[in-house]
């Protein structure tokens, strides 16, 4: 048994930050999280005879990885006992950088089990993907989503928007809880009222949402904490870009532009060995031999 899927990385459209939560303490957002083409692969495989554990191998990065406990997680939900895996993981998207790496990575191991396990149930793997984090909902089924709540809520949008996506990381990660701790901080979360009108706003354009709600409210935080990126900001506009913003809780930063060949072009003159991503819908997440 050999079977690999692609993790492809998220970018949040617009990211409306409201108040903390009192039963968790995690922020209510909204959230239009679209993924793209630019991707991870996982290959999952049976793991060495005698290996008495569960195998992640993610060459070039170190510490904890967020699949070792997706598959955790899945055995302890569905009850599956069967053998030892091995999943291994070409690491293409950057690191702590915004796209949401490592949850797309939980969202396709949890793909690889259902396959392999034979149990395909949607809602079971939603309910798992909440438990593992506030990205990792919107990702088990690549394309667009509608995010509420902490991420859990997840409304899918049909549909795949047409903008390339220039995107441009920086060497310097960025942790989330910290870019969350600075935005507390900074006084930046909305008022609940304040955040059911954004959710309003984004629900009267949500399949083509307009370039005035293409915001990340986050984005402060991160500037806060990685000023430099103000720089880049500014380059990614004057290259031409629809829309440029922090992605996530960054500090990779993003040029949506409505002309896919201009955002290959603005790569080309103004960012060579940076990469330019489309939108991607769910079958960017099959799952297929390898």
């Amino acid at each position: 048994m050999r079977l690999e899927t692609r993790a492809p990385g998220k970018i949040n459209v617009c990211l409306f930050l409201g108040p903390t939560r009192e039963r968790d303490g995690r922020h209510e957002l909204v959230s239009i999280m679209q993924s793209v083409t630019l991707a991870d692969r996982l290959r999952i495989e049976w793991a060495p005879e005698g290996e008495h554990h569960d195998v992640v191998e993610c060459p070039g990065v170190e510490g904890p990885n967020l699949v070792a406990t997706a598959i955790a997680a899945f055995r302890k939900a569905t009850s599956w006992d069967g053998d030892r895996v091995k999943v291994s993981i070409d690491k293409r998207l950057p690191v702590a950088a915004g796209m949401a790496g490592g949850s797309a990575d939980a969202a396709a191991a949890l793909r690889l089990l259902s396959r392999v396990s034979k149990i395909d149930d949607d809602e079971l793997l939603h309910h798992i993907a909440v438990t593992l984090g506030a990205d990792v909902p919107a990702q088990v089924r690549p394309g667009r989503v509608l995010a509420t709540g902490a991420g859990e809520n997840v409304e899918r949008i049909p549909g795949v928007a047409r903008y390339g996506v220039l995107v441009v990381p920086h060497p310097e990660p960025l942790r989330t809880p910290d870019v969350f701790r600075e935005a507390d901080r900074l006084g930046l979360p909305r008022k609940a009222k304040r955040l059911a009108e954004a959710l309003d706003a984004v629900k009267g354009g949500v399949n083509d949402l307009p370039d005035e709600l293409c915001v990340n409210e986050l984005e402060p935080a991160a500037l806060s904490l990685r000023p430099e990126l103000r720089d880049t900001l500014r380059r990614v506009r004057d290259a031409g870009a629809d829309v440029a913003m922090v992605s996530g809780s960054g500090p990779t930063v993003l040029g949506l532009f409505h002309d896919r060949h201009a955002a290959k072009r603005a790569r080309d003159e103004h960012f060579p060995g940076c990469k330019v991503a489309k939108p991607v819908g769910p079958h960017g997440g099959e799952v297929l031999a390898a």
